[in-house]
């Protein structure tokens, strides 16, 4: 019973985020078993279905979208690549919510997971609290941009902002647009803002490596075994393209010809005009577009102590080292689309065992 005197909820399962990671690991209780707001319950603070794709911007179209993959038993077939990927994905992931009823509560905001009473956790949030016997954090990136910190970055009088907040290429006409990021979404947003643009610049802390050849799955594998021993020594996860390198595809060998796809390396500072290097270049900028990524929204957790001192949570698989009653989904390894749903089955698998051998005992 919490300090309002109301007891909480108590279900064997709460899964924390509606996304790819969320609705797998939710398919797959229900699969076993689990019945949803008997046994299990899933949380998720946006409006509507659709994970952090509806937040998505108009022009990332569906044909754009790098290696989307079916959610488990139910594919997503016939879909317009020319539709924006947020209506695609949005339908998609609402038909498939009714479809195998998971009866997802939203928009419920988590505050926090703390240890419980007799051995359970205890999830408070928005819409009242839950006892839990285990956890699967599927609360991805979207809602933690990563803002990189620069001298002078206050100083600059144009606009700045990251791509979370990206509105489309038309917004830029006429603007000197300075792309910060060597990622997938940095590239994307250099090709649609440049036909726009009076200018554009690209710069990027590390040259960025482009992958010939087709993605395979041996490559995907090796990939993820990268990321993967990260997770396992408590570091912060890299996103797998960090490691796969950027597609050479035929739109990216143009921007190359094209001029477009020219790195730069990161500036040194911001100035009330621009940006500046070092050995005195300058280049005149209206807008800074960081494509600077994300970082796993984890803060919640913070009350189980489980960060370790290289500022991430030491995970073996799915299962947080620390405390086998927290699974994270979508986390590191798991956070590619086909990631997510392998994870969210060996969650379960793993859950299924620990309640079977009864009420679980933090670590």
């Amino acid at each position: 019973m919490n300090e309002t005197g109301v007891q909480p909820n108590e279900v064997d399962v709460v899964v924390i985020g509606a996304g790819q990671a969320g609705l797998s690991s939710a398919y797959h209780l229900r699969r076993s078993g689990f019945e949803p707001e008997r046994d299990f319950v899933v949380l998720d603070h946006a409006p509507r279905p659709g994970g952090a794709w509806q937040f998505r911007w108009p022009s990332l179209t569906y044909g754009k979208v790098h290696g989307m993959h079916a959610l488990p038993g139910m594919e997503l077939t016939s879909a317009d690549p020319l539709r924006p990927s947020s209506e695609v994905i949005g339908e998609y992931f609402t038909a498939y919510e009714r479809a195998f009823d998971l009866r997802v509560r939203r928009p419920v905001d988590v505050r926090a997971v703390r240890e419980g009473e007799a051995g359970r956790l205890l999830v408070e949030s928005s819409a009242g609290n839950w006892s839990t016997r285990a956890l699967i954090n599927a609360t991805g990136t979207w809602d933690r941009p990563f803002w990189p910190r620069y001298p002078g970055q206050e100083t600059f009088l144009g606009r700045q902002l990251h791509t979370a907040q990206y509105p489309g290429p038309e917004e830029f006409a006429g603007l000197r647009v300075v792309v910060v990021g060597g990622g997938a979404s940095g590239t994307q947003h250099l090709m649609e803002i440049a036909p726009y643009a009076a200018a554009t610049t690209w710069v990027t802390r590390r040259p960025p490596v482009f992958r010939e050849g087709p993605f395979t799955e041996d490559v995907g594998r090796s990939a993820v075994a990268l990321v993967e021993e990260r997770v396992r020594q408590g570091l912060p996860p890299r996103s797998v393209v960090s490691v796969t390198g950027l597609p050479l595809n035929d739109a990216v060998r143009q921007a190359i010809a094209d001029g477009v796809l020219v790195r730069e390396p990161m500036f040194d500072r911001m100035v009330p005009d621009g940006v500046e290097w070092a050995d005195g270049r300058h280049v005149d900028a209206d807008v800074v577009l960081w494509a600077t990524g994300f970082r796993p929204v984890i803060g919640h957790l913070a009350p189980l102590g489980l960060r370790e001192p290289g500022g991430g949570i030491r995970v073996d698989g799915t299962r947080a080292t620390a405390d086998p009653r927290l699974h994270l989904v979508g986390y590191g390894p798991s956070a590619s689309t086909i990631g997510a749903n392998r994870a969210g089955r060996a969650a379960v698998r793993d859950i299924r065992r620990l309640l079977a051998a009864g009420d679980p005992v933090a670590a």
